[in-house]
């Protein structure tokens, strides 16, 4: 049996392996919403106990996991439909498979993730002349310079915007108006009351401490046009809309609340070329 591999991240990218067993699980299931085999094959090669997650993460929560990559993966299939050579940037990538599940065979996929995450990452997914992997935080503009545009620019982001402050959101996203324009963006988020559902249900029980806590609660994507006119909303929809299939009754309530109450919710940008 090949030996392990052990982990050494920072206490925000930790959080990467949430999500990453959440497909895994997924994956297991009979009859999966989504099949992530290479989320499966990492999982058995990292040393780390995951029983911390798998006996105390809430159904409904592993299940936003899911309906998040799916509704992010419908978004890029529509995108590259009227843009088959488009370029897309995963921001905050993690271990993410998206590259994997939606390849068209023409896109230039970007992966962009802090120093530590990417040599984590280079170990179990490799780049290839259509992928390739920056290394840089996502506050830091430059890297900026290593996204050549030629065609239409997507961005995704799962599970990575609410972990910085609202201010710093403000500074990059008026940077990328300025230097993306045209170009659309994709995110999960979390209201205000979200946000602290979060670091309750799902950070503390996972073992994690407050320095993996999520910090910006968005209650309304509209608020975000407010940062800058050229920014537009596209879509604002409900995290578990359609995916109801698979839950049990109590679960699905409790899904329904969420979407109610926007605990978690999809946003999609744009920015506008002129």
């Amino acid at each position: 049996m090949a030996e392990k591999i052990n982990i050494d991240l920072g206490n925000v990218q930790i959080t990467l392996l949430l999500p990453l067993w959440g497909r895994a699980i997924e994956t297991q299931k009979p009859h999966p919403l989504l099949t992530d085999k290479m989320a499966s094959d990492i999982i058995n090669k990292i040393n780390y106990d995951f029983t911390r997650i798998s006996n105390n993460i809430h159904p409904v929560t592993q299940y936003e996991w899911i309906a998040r990559s799916i509704h992010i993966d419908r978004t890029i299939k529509e995108f590259l439909i009227k843009y088959p050579e488009a370029v897309i940037v995963n921001i905050g990538c993690g271990l993410d498979t998206t590259y994997d599940r939606i390849d068209n065979g023409k896109l230039k996929w970007f992966d962009l993730d802090l120093p530590d995450v990417i040599e984590l990452r280079r170990r179990f997914i490799p780049e290839g002349d259509r992928r390739k992997f920056i290394s840089c935080s996502f506050l830091d503009d430059n890297w900026f310079n290593e996204i050549h545009v030629k065609n239409e620019v997507l961005f995704i982001a799962a599970g990575v915007l609410y972990y910085f402050e609202e201010n710093q959101l403000k500074e990059i996203f008026n940077k990328m108006t300025s230097s993306f324009p045209g170009s659309e963006l994709v995110f999960d988020a979390a209201s205000s009351v979200g946000v602290r559902a979060a670091n309750k249900k799902v950070i503390e029980s996972s073992g994690l401490d407050e320095k993996s806590y999520l910090k910006w609660g968005l209650d309304t994507s509209s608020d975000i046009p407010k940062w800058n006119s050229k920014i537009e909303v596209v879509k604002e929809y409900p995290m578990f809309r359609k995916m109801l299939k698979g839950l049990k009754l109590k679960n699905k309530i409790v899904a329904l609340l969420s979407d109610h109450y926007k605990i978690m919710y999809m946003v999609h940008l744009r920015i506008l070329k002129s």
